[in-house]
């Protein structure tokens, strides 16, 4: 598997030997359904986290990437980072988008990729499944498919996937190490990561990683 994600600063070190948060996953889950759920019903709400175009905008996704893209998706886009900033996928390619959302980089990647490519989205949020199915068929996207599932358990087959994107999803799960193994396990012998998500450079505090009210907001 080529990474091409992580770019360490001088003098900043990776921390080892974690310890992982004590949360309920199945209450955790719940929580993130009901929180995306509504990002997903009324993006016009207002979250404690940026969410649409304005924050498109801020991560450095130009007018062009979001051409064509349904108003839907946009709405709704609540990511943290930008996958395509290392590179398009390229044509014919077979992408993974790990927690899809309402398919704002998965239907980016579905342009890129073409009729002789396919992506598919997982995602645990039946509201966001929806809606980005919505998006896809406005669209007239036929290399598109989107499934429920969890990112520590990818319904996808084995060495099957050129690319694996994720935007703001594998930071809400709480052994990070489930997804990195779901992800590794589904890509093809050189296949590639483009992930834009949340990084911390110190270890957060145990006490804070067990308070499950910090992790949905």
């Amino acid at each position: 598997m080529r990474i091409s994600l992580i770019q360490l600063a001088p003098g900043v070190t990776m921390v080892s030997n974690v310890n992982p948060s004590a949360v309920d996953i199945d209450q955790l889950r719940d929580n993130v359904k009901s929180k995306y759920s509504d990002v997903a019903t009324n993006p016009d709400e207002g979250f404690h986290f940026h969410t649409g175009r304005p924050l498109a905008t801020m991560l450095s996704y130009t007018d062009a990437d979001l051409e064509g893209l349904p108003e839907s998706a946009s709405k709704s886009f609540a990511g943290t980072g930008n996958p395509f900033g290392w590179g398009r996928m390229n044509p014919g390619e077979a992408v993974v988008d790990v927690g899809s959302g309402a398919g704002f980089d998965s239907l980016q990647a579905a342009q890129h990729v073409g009729s002789t490519g396919s992506v598919i989205g997982v995602d645990m949020t039946q509201a966001m499944l929806g809606k980005a199915g919505e998006g896809a068929r406005e669209m007239g996207l036929s290399n598109t498919e989107f499934r429920l599932g969890y990112a520590e358990a990818l319904p996808v087959d084995d060495a099957s996937t050129d690319v694996v994107i994720s935007n703001g999803v594998i930071n809400l799960t709480p052994d990070k190490m489930s997804p990195l193994k779901e992800i590794f396990r589904i890509l093809k012998p050189g296949g590639r990561i483009q992930i834009g998500d949340i990084v911390v450079h110190v270890e957060v505090p145990q006490e804070a990683k067990d308070d499950i009210d910090l992790w949905s907001g």
